[in-house]
């Protein structure tokens, strides 16, 4: 093979590399958001066990085209004993982009399953801090998997256990709450 042959194909090799690099930079991060709070900021009384206690609505985006479902995990690590798991959301459809307020009092979207929270609930359990114990963090653990979890997980460790090993990209929003 000659030289100009060679320099050819290392330059075609470099344009595909870059070419296959840009693309994977432009699809977009993983995100989870909500238009009732920013990231670090206060949850409205209205999604805790004193207001509404139904969830507060979310947005995804940039779930990654070789996801086959998505997880969301949401729990308390500031709880007095212990983490304590607010919700536990798993096959959810990787076309769902919302979940509408309170919708964890409607039917689920397709696939979607419900494990049981600390209150051994298949539910949401809006936050409840005892009164006076100072701010929670509430974390929303997004979790996009290359596999859709077995239909009869039980709780969230059951969830975390069948995660392993499938999680190709994870975010998280945070708010806090306190109950005075």
């Amino acid at each position: 093979m000659g030289r100009q042959s060679m320099g050819y194909r290392l330059g075609w090799i470099i344009v595909t590399v870059l070419a296959l690099i840009g693309s994977a930079q432009a699809e977009a991060a993983l995100a989870i958001h909500s238009p009732a709070f920013d990231n670090g900021q206060p949850i409205p009384a209205r999604f805790s066990c004193s207001g509404g206690n139904t969830s507060p609505p979310l947005t995804f985006s940039g779930v990654p085209a070789r996801a086959k479902s998505l997880a969301l995990i949401v729990d308390d690590p500031d709880a007095p004993g212990g983490l304590f798991t607010h919700w536990v959301l798993y096959n959810l459809a990787t076309d769902v982009a919302v979940l509408a307020p309170g919708a964890s009092d409607q039917p689920l979207p397709g696939p979607a399953v419900t494990a049981d929270n600390s209150t051994h609930q298949a539910n949401y359990q809006g936050m409840c801090p005892p009164p006076g114990d100072g701010v929670h963090h509430y974390h929303f653990k997004l979790f996009a998997l290359d596999e859709r979890l077995p239909s009869h997980l039980k709780n969230r460790a059951a969830v975390l256990k069948a995660m392993q090993g499938h999680v190709i990209a994870h975010t998280q929003l945070v708010g806090t709450y306190q109950r005075k």
